[in-house]
Parts: structure tokens; C-alpha cells; sequence
């Protein structure tokens, strides 16, 4: 069993959010520090039907616990009424709470308050390469991705019908069974388009004519991939600089296992020197600086940075008290200067801040201003390694 980075209170109560599959029941039930907690499963059909006919049962329940004790509700937000319990019971037993939650979407439209700063925010996600240690290879990641499952599956048939399951697991008990979407054909149209759509710059509006819905549900409906974990938005960088900036975001999937499955290309191999290799390559790093980020618990901010005549920085990385760092992201094996140009275009711009290109060099080389890096090595020089 692979160590997990995440760093759990051992006397507060707190959230635990993370798309299927990432562990948390895992995590929870193999800890030491809730070893003898009060364990309540939601997917399970009775239990879901008890506390939510009856949200009190858990009064009861909890009554003859001591003071500190612990209680893990899995799933919370198939019961999102027990949040205003929770929270009581929070103030008046002096009970800690670890909450799951695959989605935070229900929880905010069935009122779930988030016990008002009472309880902790946490993510999990699919295995980091530190997690892995010698057991990670690249690209396998690029491949099949890193959820938990996929590293206890030895055949790459096993894998691929692993990763096509938890895809219409994931329509069914998320989508379906939780009604986020009134007519989910379109959203399958989506899903796919979605996924090709990966580490760009989203268009709404081609998605829009693709799917045959309007702008606004397509907003929504990546609205729902977040919420539910299953990816997230890189907003353009903020500031501005000399040239005109594009405004929309992109967006990234948690795993590029589920990435593949959702774009119905498991049987593809990503090989070296394609587009796709270099795109898989791109996620892969910016999500690492996403989990190494909470991990962490550093309060980094990332963006991107695209001007109208296509000049691009891949991430931008504001660090509290740190110099700005303009990161590429390159899959090559060797850099040159084609790979770094926006680097060197941008530096007029950004005057103190640190230039990296992540690459898959095997030795640090310096060009002018910019720091060529093994992508290990960048992590550790943007301080998330």
C-alpha cells in the first residue's frame, strides 16, 4: 500500500473531497486515527434510505460516544440534511467528523452549509509520482492514468475495461441517480468532446453547435465536472501585460486514464513525438502541481497566459513571498529554441520572475534567463517537489 501525501487533522473535523476512486474510504478505514471510529457508508442503499427518512438516527448514535471520538460518513452529500446535524453535534458532543464527498454540488443545492468553517477542506486525488516513488512511470500515467485501481490491474485489458466501468459508473451514480442533468444524451455528446477538448483554451460556443444545447448549459455542464472532481478550470492570468490578453479558461481532467476512456481512445497508445504525447505530457504536469499545491497546503495560484496573436506561457505560478515562475511544459527530450521563445518573449514582461521549461531533458542546461529542467527537477525548483 503507497503512502498518501495528504496530511489529515488528528482532532478536527473536516471534508475530504476527491473523485471515485481516489482512495478516500481506503485512506480513512487504514488510519490509525480512526481506527475505532463510527463508520457509516451512504452508498449503501439502507443506509442512505435511514438517515434520510430519519437525519436524527445520528443523534442516537452518537450520544454514547466520548468526547473526541470520531465518525466517518462516507458519501455525505447523498444525505446532504445530516450537514445541519453534523454541525449540532459538532458544538454540543464535541464529536469529530470526517465527511467524503465525491461531489460538492448536491451539498450546495440540497443547503448544505459546510458547517460554517467547522470543519476542514481537504482533496484527495489520484496517486502523485511521490506516492509512487520507483513504482511510477511515466508513461504509464500518460497512458492509463493514477487512480489507486489501475496499479493493483496487471494487463492493459484489465485497465481499459477498469477505466471504461468507472466511466459509466460515473454517468449513472453521479449524473444520472443524482439528476445534475434534466436530458443526459446531450451531456454524453458532451463528455467525449469534453475530453478531446482537454489542456485548451475552452470554446463554448463550438461545443455549444456540436451538442446541440445552448451556451449557458454547456457552462454547466463543465460546472458538473468540477463539482464532481472530475477536473478543473486554469483561468488566464489576471494581470495585464503588453498585449491583449484571451479571457476564457481551460480546462484540465483529474486523470488521463479517464481522459482517454471519456474520448473512447483506451486502445491508442500515446507515443513519443505525437501532439498527443505532448498534450497528455502538459496535464499530467499541471495536474501534479495541483495536488503537490494541496498537498502542501501552499496557497499557490496557477493560470495561463495566451495573447491574441497566440503567444502562450503554459502556467504561470504566483507563489505568496516568492518570485513569479513562467513554467512550459515540453515532453521533448531536447530543448531548443523554439521550445522556450515564448519564455524569452515574455521576460521583457515579467522582469523578476523565475523562467522554467519542464521538460524530459536529462541534465539542467541554462539558456540566457531560462532554466531548462528534467520535469522531477522543476517541480522541486517551483517548490512543489
Amino acid at each position: 500500500m503507497y503512502k498518501r501525501l495528504i496530511n489529515l487533522p488528528k482532532n478536527h473535523s473536516f471534508f475530504l473531497f476527491g473523485a471515485r476512486g481516489t482512495g478516500k474510504s481506503t485512506l480513512l478505514r487504514s488510519s490509525e486515527i480512526f481506527k475505532d471510529a463510527l463508520y457509516i457508508d451512504l452508498l449503501k442503499p439502507d443506509e442512505e434510505e435511514v438517515y434520510s427518512l430519519k437525519p436524527d438516527t445520528l443523534i442516537s448514535q452518537v450520544h454514547t460516544l466520548k468526547k473526541g471520538s470520531w465518525v466517518i460518513l462516507d458519501e455525505i452529500q447523498k444525505v446532504p440534511k445530516l450537514l445541519d446535524v453534523v454541525h449540532n453535534l459538532i458544538e454540543e458532543k464535541k464529536v469529530n467528523f470526517a465527511l467524503t464527498g465525491s461531489s460538492s454540488r448536491k451539498l450546495k443545492r440540497g443547503g448544505g452549509n459546510l458547517l460554517a468553517g467547522r470543519a476542514f477542506l481537504f482533496n484527495l486525488f489520484p496517486f502523485s509520482y511521490k506516492e509512487l516513488n520507483d513504482a511510477f512511470i511515466l508513461e504509464d500515467a500518460l497512458n492509463w492514468g493514477n487512480l489507486p485501481k489501475i496499479h493493483e490491474l496487471e494487463s492493459n485489458t484489465e485497465k481499459a475495461r477498469f477505466l471504461r466501468s468507472y466511466v459509466q459508473t460515473y454517468i449513472k451514480e453521479e449524473i444520472l441517480v443524482e439528476q445534475l442533468v434534466r436530458n443526459l444524451d446531450p451531456f454524453r455528446l458532451f463528455l467525449p468532446i469534453a475530453a478531446q477538448m482537454n489542456s485548451e483554451i475552452i470554446n463554448y460556443s463550438n461545443i455549444s453547435k456540436d451538442t446541440g444545447v445552448d451556451y449557458k448549459t454547456i457552462q454547466n455542464y463543465f460546472q458538473i465536472l468540477v463539482d464532481t472532481c472530475l477536473g478543473f478550470f486554469l483561468e488566464p492570468y489576471s494581470k495585464s501585460v503588453r498585449k491583449v490578453q484571451k479571457q476564457s479558461p481551460k480546462f484540465y481532467f483529474f486523470d488521463m486514464g479517464v481522459k482517454k476512456s471519456l474520448q473512447n481512445t483506451l486502445n491508442v497508445e500515446t507515443l513519443e513525438q505525437t501532439s498527443d504525447f505532448g498534450g497528455a505530457f502538459e496535464s499530467w504536469f499541471v495536474n501534479e502541481c495541483m495536488k503537490l499545491n494541496s498537498y502542501k497546503e501552499l496557497d499557490y495560484k496557477f493560470s495561463y497566459l495566451r495573447t491574441k496573436d497566440d503567444m502562450e506561457i503554459d502556467l504561470i505560478i504566483e507563489r505568496p513571498g516568492l518570485p513569479l515562475v513562467l513554467v512550459e511544459i515540453k515532453s521533448a527530450k531536447k530543448i531548443d529554441d523554439k521550445h522556450i521563445k515564448s519564455l524569452v518573449h515574455f521576460s521583457k514582461d515579467f522582469p523578476k520572475a523565475q523562467l522554467i521549461c519542464a521538460s524530459r531533458v536529462q541534465r539542467p542546461q541554462k539558456v540566457g534567463n531560462v532554466n531548462i529542467l528534467p520535469w522531477k527537477q522543476a517541480l522541486e525548483e517551483i517548490g512543489l517537489g
